[in-house]
């Protein structure tokens, strides 16, 4: 479209004079981006599958997306045309005479009836395209109609992945978009495209960098929001007969959730079955894993630090952290805490004890990568928004040097760096100290990008260590029976003596063992005799240099004197320590890598 005519420029007059006080956050935002005329092309991603408050002259409603989109955002447009692949294109209208009057504009450029307009993306982009042109040719300015045009799921339209993977039809959608988003005639006059995609990172990463395009994230229903929803929900019923919660209560508890979500949950005390407290933490659970569509795992800590056996320095730290994030003194907390040890020192049990002892949810980060080409960055991005909305949680990383990259780009189009630049930026941004408390878990420390474990991110190193005397020794032994429900005698450890390199799980190994052998016997309760056949049996792994390995690691990583034994203590106190046990950490790589 090179034709020169007359165009009339939007301007700030052209904005409403006051936008509705309800409005929300990200629909403030896309109104002023739109009349400042930088851009008509706008990427709506985020919370998009979810319910949206509107004031309308009959009270309060709840509308979809494309619904609020076509009736509130674009309301005073003449037309409005959704297209997405299930559905095709149609006009979309929020009443009967609003609705008509489109058809009698469209009807003549497009032919007939919605039911026989094109389907196939190609043919109707094609069209589109054909009816903005001969839209802004209409000799009259006056005649020309303002038009929204809102496309669904277009990461299916316009994928991300590499030119040269990009399928024909693909690089044609692309470079449409990105000519109207160009198109300086549309920028002047009242054309938008709207464009909702689930996630971002799914997008075509061309069409979302281009600096005429912008792109708006809706985001999760913050407490207030769902507040008003469940207020709206309860209207005209007595909700002590659905729920034994008040309304606030509704709206501090449904933290993470989606107002759709909210609904499913109250829905569920209608079925005649009152939603308790148990109900509600079991189906808030299932709906939060839902919703990540099963990247994270809820993990409820049966057992607080009072369980955990030596580690008094680490404990005392932990609690004292605790109870600042419970007083909400959050400006004192940590960003986050490594704990790093040789294999079975406790790191996971360690970090759901203190997720026990705070009292807060705590999830783990399950596997989010995927083969397809930009789909693990759009898993981490859905797990990152609903952490930010479900804070204050504690989450566990497990073997963190594998799971969260590196800034290596080698093998993999990128994923690995790009996943890491993710974690590396949400673990730095302070607005969610004490609210997102994350806990990455290695035996590895060495292996982790220092960008992860530096100060400001996690921040506290955290190092495990086995058994260190036979006190120790014993009282392992005691707390291995209490959590695995093992009874043992009064004088089942007397016997017990120490025996150095054995670790948490091999301990474990060797209680359970004693047990099997007792219960063989026709006895509940394990007695001395048990316990030392058990230990005079038990063969540990004979893979002691990475054990080394992997303790010095923890031991160079520790960012407390007082967290370490008295015997490394000591040895960090002699000159030129750590220099040291740095030559002796290399010399072992080199030796394990052979």
């Amino acid at each position: 479209m090179t034709v020169e005519l007359e165009t009339v420029p939007l301007t700030a007059a052209d904005r409403p004079a006051e936008l509705p006080a309800w409005y929300p956050s990200w629909a403030r935002e896309l109104a002023d981006m739109y009349y400042s005329g930088t851009t008509s092309l706008f990427i709506l991603h985020g919370n998009v599958h979810d319910l949206i408050r509107c004031e309308t002259d009959v009270g309060e409603a709840y509308l979809n997306l494309s619904e609020f989109l076509a009736s509130q955002i674009f309301g005073r447009f003449d037309v409005v045309l959704y297209y997405d692949l299930a559905r095709g294109l149609r006009p979309l209208a929020d009443n009967a005479k609003r609705l008509q009057n489109m058809m009698q504009f469209l009807a003549p450029r497009l032919g007939g009836e919605p039911n026989a307009w094109p389907r196939d993306p190609e043919q109707v982009l094609l069209l589109l395209d054909r009816l903005l042109e001969r839209n802004l040719l209409e000799e009259d300015p006056s005649r020309r109609k303002s038009l929204a045009i809102i496309l669904g799921y277009s990461q299916l339209l316009v994928p991300d992945g590499d030119l040269a993977m990009m399928a024909r039809a693909h690089g044609t959608h692309l470079v449409r978009f990105l000519s109207w988003a160009k198109n300086p005639y549309l920028k002047r006059v009242n054309v938008a495209f709207c464009l909702i995609a689930d996630n971002l990172m799914e997008v075509n990463d061309r069409l979302v960098q281009s600096e005429h395009v912008e792109d708006v994230e809706i985001p999760l229903p913050d407490r207030n929001q769902r507040e008003r929803f469940c207020s709206w929900m309860a209207r005209g019923q007595d909700l002590s007969r659905l729920t034994e919660f008040s309304i606030p209560q509704l709206a501090e508890l449904s933290n993470g959730l989606s107002l759709t979500s909210v609904k499913t949950l109250l829905a569920q005390g209608k079925t005649g079955r009152r939603l308790d407290a148990p109900r509600f933490k079991q189906l808030k659970k299932t709906l939060i894993e839902r919703q990540c569509q099963g990247l994270l795992e809820f993990v409820e800590p049966p057992h607080t630090l009072d369980l955990v056996v030596g580690q008094e320095a680490a404990k005392q730290r932990l609690r004292q952290d605790a109870e600042l994030i419970t007083q909400g003194r959050l400006e004192a907390a940590p960003m986050g805490y490594l704990i790093c040890g040789p294999v079975g020192t406790g790191k996971t049990f360690l970090a759901e004890c203190y997720a026990g002892s705070i009292g807060i949810p705590c999830v783990k980060l399950r596997n989010f990568r995927c083969k397809y080409v930009g789909e693990t960055e759009g898993n981490l991005e859905r797990v990152l928004t609903v952490l930010r909305s479900l804070g204050p949680v504690v989450v566990l990383v497990d073997e963190a040097d594998a799971a969260l990259g590196t800034r290596q780009t080698d093998g993999d189009s990128g994923t690995s760096s790009r996943v890491f630049a993710m974690i590396a930026n949400q673990m730095g941004d302070t607005r969610y100290r004490g609210k997102i408390i994350w806990m990455l878990l290695t035996s590895r420390p060495d292996l982790l990008p220092i960008d992860l474990k530096r100060q400001g991110r996690a921040e506290v190193h955290i190092p495990l260590f086995y058994p260190q005397d036979e006190t120790e020794f014993r009282e392992m032994f005691r707390v291995m029976g209490r959590k695995n429900k093992v009874r043992l005698s009064s004088d089942a450890l007397s016997a017990v003596r120490f025996v150095p390199g054995l670790s948490g799980s091999d301990l474990e190994s060797i209680l359970l063992g004693a047990k099997r052998d007792c219960l063989s016997a026709g006895r509940e309760t394990v007695e001395a005799a048990d316990l030392e056949r058990a230990i005079s049996e038990f063969l540990p792994s004979v893979q002691s240099l990475e054990k080394e390995m992997q303790e010095i690691a923890a031991v160079l990583e520790c960012t407390q004197l007082s967290f370490l034994p008295p015997r490394w203590r000591e040895r960090l106190a002699q000159p030129d320590s750590r220099a040291r046990l740095q030559e002796r950490l290399v010399a072992l790589r080199q030796i394990l890598e052979k």
